[in-house]
């Protein structure tokens, strides 16, 4: 491989071999010092501003002399039992999804016989479901003790692309878990497919509240309009062009859709990382082997996993190939969720930093973008036939009210504070307040990432994490799958043992807190105690049986390795 790091004064020309090469890494020393001392951030710290963390020194480090050696004969044994006991769980988790996944409220497999035995018996589909998960989870940890950075032998791209196959296929025919958000796709696309604009209707008043595809949006989603760029609704469009009324296949297509940004993450995290001087591999086990994103993007259908795909296709083919088309890339992974438009900026810091580094370079590359980005703006609303209505639109996520945003919490509570107090109720009011003291914060965050990225003070692939992350923990709504927005473009530029920690804790507690089902159990809630009950009693003994197998825990010859 040849070429500086990423925010150095020279961009890779080419992406490497994506296997146990050879040959030592390029960050050198010499090319950090020219990019001004290259620093990751780490979302752990405390009493930290992100931009602050952001600019922490990663590049003291020890590094081995050469690369890591491959598995032997007992590390192999091990991965095996690992990949089996994973795709073991995946398996159970697809079973039990029949009767206690987002199935569609017309679900086709009621009357069939086996199939539908489950859909009977929700308190044991979930058992099922919840014994997959926790068994997962468990593999990708174990799994992780193979592919951590500074291992004297390390598990090699061809086993972690195996595994991640065998840990994927069985989610691509189960019904969707743990969120119904696909049915508002399918919903507004059928708005958008017979002319009517779904940036102004709902489901419920535009297709009726007696309509299937209406029946199956979660009941909060059923009024308001779509909070999607046009892109994504174009490409919903066309999948109601095809699927008709049928949802079963509509869902289908849209995971189709979903393992195209899956497929393109997977593409784009290694070589990416490479760049930044992480192990590939372990850039692919924490990002695209993450539980989060298994659950998630995979089985839950979220269209985070195109937005994501795109942008992170969209910065590898920017410094391996050309700029131009990174950029066009970028600016389409932002019409399908707005957010990835942060990494245009981060890319034009790294192409002004390799004109010169001076302010007009920085001025000249952004406006550049700019155009870049209104045209293909332009062109994706208007070759759409959707217009430009998706902008009033951006304010529909905030119309729910988030517990788990940490801004909306807050807030609410200091309102619910003054209502006990006395004071009258003003939540309303609380809560813009609050919301807009969110929105400064992260876009100061964010400007200041980017200003240090040009600097060469961060790597702008890491800055772009530390941004998204601000965006995501100071907006008005938080979903647990918004933090791969951060985690993925992290995953391949940090290597910080603090981020690694907090981010693997985070993906393997928060996997498990959502529901399969997709939806609350109002009154139900010992239904939900009596599936994880059973779940334990499942895998404690499915543990037992795995202790000879599983990989051992080894010191770390080195605090982190360079890719390899």
């Amino acid at each position: 491989m040849s070429g500086e790091a990423i925010g150095g004064q020279a961009i890779s020309s080419g992406s490497g071999d994506e296997g146990q090469a050879t040959d030592p890494p390029t960050t050198s020393e010499p090319a950090a010092a020219k990019a001004g001392r290259h620093r990751d951030p780490d979302p752990g710290g405390d009493d930290e501003n992100p931009a602050d963390v952001a600019e922490a020194d990663s590049t003291k480090t020890d590094r081995p002399a050469g690369p890591p050696e491959a598995l032997n004969a007992d590390e192999h044994r091990s991965l095996d039992a690992v990949r089996r006991f994973g795709t073991v769980a995946a398996l159970l988790m697809a079973v039990g999804a029949l009767g206690a996944g987002a199935a569609p409220v017309i679900n086709p497999v009621s009357g069939v016989r086996f199939l539908g035995l489950l859909s009977r018996m929700p308190t044991v589909a979930l058992a099922v479901t919840y014994t997959g998960m926790i068994m997962l989870v468990a593999s990708w940890l174990w799994l992780g003790r193979l592919a951590r950075p500074g291992r004297e032998r390390l598990l090699s791209r061809s086993q972690m692309d195996r595994t991640l196959v065998m840990w994927t296929l069985p989610f691509v025919v189960a019904p969707p878990m743990f969120s119904r958000d696909v049915y508002s796709y399918l919903a507004q696309s059928e708005i958008a497919a017979r002319g009517m604009d779904p940036y102004e209707l709902g489901p419920a008043t535009a297709l009726g509240v007696d309509d299937p595809l209406t029946r199956g949006v979660t009941n909060i989603w059923r009024e308001t309009p779509a909070p999607y760029q046009p892109l994504f609704l174009f490409l919903s469009r066309g999948i109601t062009a095809v699927a008709s009324d049928n949802v079963v296949a509509g869902i289908l297509l849209h995971r189709v859709l979903a393992l195209a940004g899956f497929a393109l993450i997977v593409w784009a995290l290694p070589r990416l990382a490479r760049r930044c001087g992480v192990q590939p591999v372990y850039a692919l086990w924490l990002g695209a082997a993450n539980p989060l994103l298994l659950f998630h993007l995979v089985s839950g259908i979220h269209n985070e996993a195109l937005m994501i795909g795109l942008m992170m296709a969209g910065l590898e083919i920017a410094l391996a190939r050309s700029v131009w088309a990174g950029a066009v890339l970028i600016s389409l992974a932002a019409m399908i969720k707005l957010p990835a438009v942060l990494a245009l900026g981060f890319l034009g810091a790294i192409v002004a930093r390799r004109k010169g580094g001076r302010i007009p370079d920085l001025l000249r590359v952004a406006t550049a973008f700019t155009a870049v980005f209104v045209a293909v703006t332009v062109g994706v609303s208007m070759g759409s036939t959707l217009g430009f209505g998706w902008i009033e639109a951006l304010s529909v996520p905030g119309s729910v009210r988030s517990w788990l945003s940490p801004v909306t919490a807050v807030s609410q509570t200091s309102a619910g504070l003054g209502i006990l107090l006395g004071v009258g109720d003003h939540t309303d009011a609380v809560i813009s307040l609050a919301r807009a003291i969110g929105y400064s914060l992260a876009a100061t965050i964010c400007a200041r990432l980017l200003w240090s990225a040009f600097r060469g003070r961060i790597e702008p692939l890491a800055g772009l994490g530390a941004g998204l992350g601000s965006v995501v923990l100071l907006g008005p709504v938080l979903h647990p799958w918004y933090l791969l927005w951060a985690a993925i473009p992290l995953a391949a530029s940090s290597t910080r043992l603090r981020f690694r920690l907090t981010a693997t804790a985070y993906s393997a507690v928060v996997a498990l807190l959502v529901a399969p089902t997709g939806s609350g159990f109002d009154s139900r809630v010992y239904v939900v105690a009596q599936a994880m009950i059973a779940a334990v009693v499942v895998f404690l003994p499915a543990m037992f049986a795995m202790r000879k197998h599983v990989p051992p825990r080894e010191p770390l010859l080195h605090p982190a390795a360079p890719p390899h």
